[in-house]
């Protein structure tokens, strides 16, 4: 305790940057990191209530079996989302015994509490953990990680329901709902995803689902739903049931982001396909049933140093157009896996690499390039699904987190692709026309209102450019939008005070996240997403007008964040 006081009476600052220096500053990160870097970051893992398999190193400091659990839960609720499940790296640097043990349990408590300007948060100063939590922390992280069990097909085959058979489901539409304009809204908390009539704004049902449901996905005909929780649960939704609701379910591992499936002409609905955190590996399923076919492991070598990584996620799945092939994207490996199944028993992969760490991404307005932003390396990957190859690797900002990114035809450069940043406040445009010479190169850097962004949206039929910023911590920021005139986008942007017009009854949060279109493109619908114990609801605006349209609550709204509509995710409208 001696040497923690005498660091902390000799500006805590410094030690900590001289910490930051011995773990090694990010490679391909500048200097600071803002507050919506580190919500981003700091996400909770469900295999925080995973049993788990441990060994017994000698050279760790003790801990007791209670402060070895107890400290296991708080890992994965705040740090396996930057270290990585087995401590090995991923935004954030390696934990592992080999280095922490080296630097000893004073200067390792230094560290956790002061944070450093490298991504690392100060946990005790910021309020986040008390004393006694940050000195349990830094010898947990001396110890040997704890290894979560792997998921293979016994696993999901226990977990596989099929609550409808295919049999008896309907054999054509049996409700009044336009479908095309429904929408799929998660409510992260209760482990619920609404589907809303895009006409009525009425809620049509409240579908039971795993946890923090990441995306909704809809089949190639159009019918089904597929939406994946973090805790990697997919539920397929049949929407020609008098009441559209679960038909299949599973789980594909312990933790998950992506589901997608089959849309080439002569595969439609047939497949479906999910990717997990954890275990490492993508799962091909019946698209009828999702009974799992084929598992495929992504461990393996990183683009960029060739060393082998243990646990490297499967971040955003799509279904080509152009071949019967998924495309899958794996984080830390910093690869792009062009998946044919036209025989599943015999896959074929072509592996193309770009840089790490891959998030998600979308097509560009033909659907033969997939953009998808390695965003730790601030960088956008251009996948020719149709060459089979990488066509372009771009230079962004700071964290490029796209969604699905925008498409539009720029007044001067053509079309383009657009994505606005978590870690700065801009908004790159990128030439999709391979015939310019500017192709597939940043072409402009738009000015928004901040960092902190999660997804930017247009629409064939709009003449405006919508990017939220949820994370920011600036209130004002979180709680409205930037709108850009397509047609004049030097004038700058509009702000639309989402949250204001709600007009919530409580003090929550209430950051507006996810602009969406409906069908027709004269609709934007924004989530106001507040607390669990708090109003949350849901915004809809008139995109001619930029007027307020309507406020969609109702108190099973619950934590509203993505929502999807059934058109626009069917056809990859953005």
């Amino acid at each position: 305790m001696k040497v923690l006081k005498s660091l902390k009476r000799f500006i805590p600052m410094a030690a900590t940057l001289a910490l930051a220096v011995s773990f090694g500053a990010h490679a391909q990160e500048k200097k600071g990191v803002t507050e919506s870097e580190l919500k981003y970051q700091a996400g909770a893992s469900p295999l925080a209530g995973e049993a788990m398999y441990q060994s017994t190193n000698p050279k760790a400091p003790p801990m007791t079996k209670a402060e070895f659990d107890s400290a296991r839960k708080i890992y994965f609720e705040r740090c396996a989302g930057c270290h990585g499940v087995l401590r090995k790296g991923a935004t954030g640097k390696p934990l592992t015994p080999d280095i922490t043990q080296e630097k000893g349990t004073e200067y390792l408590k230094v560290f956790i509490a002061y944070g450093s300007p490298a991504g690392m948060p100060n946990w005790q100063t910021s309020g986040e953990m008390d004393e006694k939590t940050v000195d349990l922390m830094a010898r947990y992280i001396q110890h040997d990680p704890p290894v979560p069990p792997e998921f293979g097909m016994a696993d999901m085959k226990a977990t596989w329901k099929v609550i409808v058979p295919p049999d008896q489901r309907p054999t054509k539409k049996m409700n009044d709902y336009n479908i095309a304009n429904i929408f799929s809204t998660t409510l992260r908390d209760t482990g619920e995803v609404a589907l809303i009539d895009g006409d009525t704004k009425k809620i049509i049902n409240i579908v039971k689902t795993g946890y923090a449901v990441h995306i909704s996905r809809t089949s190639a005909s159009g019918r089904y739903l597929f939406v994946i929780g973090r805790d990697a649960k997919i539920n397929m939704i049949d929407l020609w049931m008098p009441k559209p609701d679960n038909v299949a379910e599973i789980r594909i591992g312990l933790e998950a982001r992506s589901v997608d499936t089959s849309k080439f002409k002569g595969y439609e609905d047939k497949l479906a396909i999910a990717g997990a955190y954890w275990p490492p590996q993508f799962v091909i399923m019946d698209g009828n049933t999702l009974e799992p076919k084929r598992i495929v492991s992504t461990r393996g070598m990183t683009v960029d140093t060739q060393e082998f990584h243990p646990e490297p996620r499967v971040a955003a799945i799509v279904a080509s157009h152009y071949k019967p092939e998924f495309i899958v994207n794996v984080k830390e490996t910093g690869k792009s896996l062009l998946v044919d199944y036209s025989n599943i028993n015999a896959l074929r992969i072509t592996e193309i690499g770009s840089a790490r760490y891959l998030h998600d991404g979308g097509w560009d307005a033909s659907k033969r390039y997939f953009m998808v932003a390695a965003n730790n390396s601030n960088k956008i990957a251009a996948i020719d699904a149709k060459d089979g190859k990488l066509q372009a690797l771009i230079d962004v900002g700071k964290i490029p987190h796209p969604g699905r990114g925008a498409n539009f035809k720029h007044p001067t450069y053509g079309p383009v692709w657009a994505t606005s940043h978590l870690g700065d406040e801009t908004v790159a445009l990128i030439s999709t026309d391979p015939k310019r010479k500017d192709g597939f190169k940043m072409v402009q850097s738009l000015k928004a209102q901040g960092g902190g962004s999660l997804f930017i949206k247009t629409h064939p039929k709009s003449n405006h450019l919508y990017v939220d910023t949820p994370l920011n911590p600036d209130t004002a920021l979180s709680q409205s939008v930037a709108v850009f005139d397509i047609n004049n986008l030097a004038k700058g942007f509009t702000v639309l005070p989402i949250a204001q017009w709600a007009d919530l009854k409580d003090d929550g949060a209430k950051r507006v996240v996810q602009p969406e279109y409906n069908k027709a493109g004269d609709e934007v619908w924004f989530s106001v997403w507040s607390a669990k114990n708090k109003e949350s609801a849901l915004v809809v605006v008139d995109d001619k007008t930029l007027k307020l349209k309507a406020v969609i609550k109702d108190p099973r709204l619950i934590t509203p964040t993505g929502h999807f509509n059934v058109h626009n995710t069917q056809h990859d409208i953005y």
